[in-house]
């Protein structure tokens, strides 16, 4: 029986207009994407983004405004029996010093990336506003989500 899967997403650009984002390495794939995830049973879209960023960076976020859900019929990269559904908020942090970046992409060791299979990794990278276009982004609704930001943003 298909399913829904919402996921949902925070925009954190920093103090230097750069944004930050998630480089992975899932099931033998590398993807890179806004930071975020799925949406527990008995939990609202606000409380996931902020659990999201607190499990994934470590940071503090303040959830600001919303900025996009998905608009259009998208099958998930993992199991195609799923549509995703994705929400993208703007997210608020004073104090970004406490997340490890790397200013290289998909910065895993070779040991993070060995079992293609179950293989699991994650770095986070600042990326400069003005460089961010659909192709920084791997999965197809980020790639309209970032369109959307630069509209936005770039005003």
């Amino acid at each position: 029986m298909p399913l829904f899967n919402v996921r949902v997403y925070g925009v954190l650009l920093d103090k230097a207009n750069r944004l930050l984002v998630s480089d992975e390495f899932i099931r033998g794939n590398y993807f890179t994407k806004l930071p975020g995830g799925g949406l527990e049973f008995g939990e609202g879209t606000l409380e996931c983004v902020a659990r999201e960023f607190m499990e994934e960076t470590g940071l503090t976020v303040t959830v600001g405004e919303h900025l996009y859900t998905t608009d259009f019929f998208q099958i998930s990269a993992f199991n195609n029996k799923d549509q995703i559904i994705s929400i993208y908020y703007h997210v608020h942090c004073d104090d970004t010093s406490g997340i490890k970046t790397s200013t290289k992409k998909f910065d895993f060791s070779p040991d993070q990336t060995a079992d293609e299979v179950n293989g699991l990794a994650e770095s986070f990278r600042w990326v400069n506003f003005e460089d961010v276009n659909e192709e920084t982004m791997s999965l197809p609704i980020d790639k309209v989500a970032v369109q959307l930001l630069k509209e936005k943003f770039s005003l």
